[in-house]
């Protein structure tokens, strides 16, 4: 199963984005869906996560102006950003915690870059 990550790009301050991350291959619906985030030089950060029972989290920063989701057979992700700023810009990677399956997945990884 691979994790295709779609929807990055360079956008303005105050724009939108929306990411997506879609499985390729089976994958059970008792999973947890993550987003994280990478800026040079900065560590990893966990900026979404939607739980298999519906829950949802959000790094400080994001609050507000991120949301997660998914489709209804829950096999692609989605990470709606609005109102972005300079200091969102990294790349983004989506991961997949299949807690049936036991697999824990990873996407490619795609850069969003918020400029003037």
């Amino acid at each position: 199963v691979q994790l295709v990550e779609s929807g990055g790009g360079l956008v303005q301050p105050g724009g939108s984005l929306r990411l997506s991350c879609a499985a390729s291959g089976t994958i059970s619906s008792i999973n947890t869906m993550n987003w994280y985030r990478q800026a040079p030089g900065k560590e990893r950060e966990l900026v979404a996560q939607l739980t298999y029972d519906g829950m949802t989290q959000y790094l400080d920063s994001v609050k507000g102006r991120f949301t997660v989701s998914r489709n209804k057979v829950r096999t692609t992700a989605y990470l709606q950003m609005n109102d972005l700023k300079p200091e969102d810009t990294a790349d983004y990677y989506c991961n997949i915690i299949d807690r049936r399956l036991g697999t824990n997945l990873w996407g490619q990884g795609i850069q969003v870059t918020v400029s003037a």
